[in-house]
């Protein structure tokens, strides 16, 4: 029996890397999946938009156009909309995530062993919690604030939410689509992780962490986290969403 699997892919201003990880999402054989893969274009100002154009009607490619950019939460809710496949990822227009990944964080929802799968960079025993290591003295420093960023909201979400999870902040997550089709989403930010995964802990839902290979990209190579803004959103999601919806 098939199972589609549902990709939607938000992309704003990722000239260099989205047709490369749209390819490769495309290429990545997947044995009894069928892959619906679902474009949300962020009206980008740097040519992404007439690239994404290229896709258009190509098997199991949906591409949506956004007016205005209104965040990634937003995106991933006009994806969703869209998605009919029985499980779904949201996957980032860059390559800090790999596609060879697919079928290992496929594998323990297809076998029903959990509900969610997260696919954590924090399991490679060489580098843990320190996944962002660059090159400079402003870039080492970001990077070091945004692991410690990540560690503290993992565990102040283990700590609110039951659940012992080691990279809450991961992008890899795999659900089962017809639990956030029952979800009334509100962040619109990169805060909607953090969101989805309250209200599915909330739930109940099974969760289950798979190791994942990671290459993390600098502000100069478009990395789009400010640290402040987006550090403060997620912060305040993850305490919202524990007393209310």
């Amino acid at each position: 029996m098939t199972v589609r699997f549902s990709i939607i892919i938000p992309v704003y201003n990722e000239r260099p890397t989205a047709g490369v990880l749209i390819d490769r999402v495309l290429k990545i054989p997947l044995e009894g999946i069928e892959k619906e893969i679902i474009i949300v274009e962020g009206a980008s100002t740097d040519g992404t938009c007439e690239l994404i154009r290229s896709y258009e009607g190509r098997p199991g490619v949906h591409v949506i156009y956004e007016d205005a950019p209104r965040g990634k939460g937003a995106a991933v809710r006009r994806g969703l909309a869209r998605a009919t496949g029985e499980i779904l990822l949201i996957q980032d227009g860059d390559l800090e995530y790999d596609v060879v990944d697919y079928p290992r964080l496929l594998a323990p929802l297809l076998e029903r062993r959990c509900d969610v799968v997260f696919g954590s960079r924090a399991l490679d025993q060489a580098q843990r919690w320190q996944y962002r290591r660059f090159k400079g003295r402003w870039d080492r420093f970001y990077g070091l604030l945004v692991n410690w960023g990540g560690l503290f909201y993992t565990i102040l979400f283990n700590l609110l939410y039951g659940t012992r999870l080691t990279d809450g902040a991961t992008m890899f997550k795999l659900f089962r689509t017809e639990h956030l089709k029952k979800m009334v989403l509100r962040s619109n930010g990169f805060d909607y992780d953090w969101e989805i995964a309250a209200k599915l802990a909330k739930q109940g839902c099974r969760f289950l962490e798979v190791q994942i290979a990671y290459k993390a990209r600098t502000r100069a190579e478009g990395k789009k986290i400010r640290f402040w803004r987006d550090g403060t959103r997620v912060l305040l999601a993850i305490l919202r969403y524990r007393f209310a919806d």
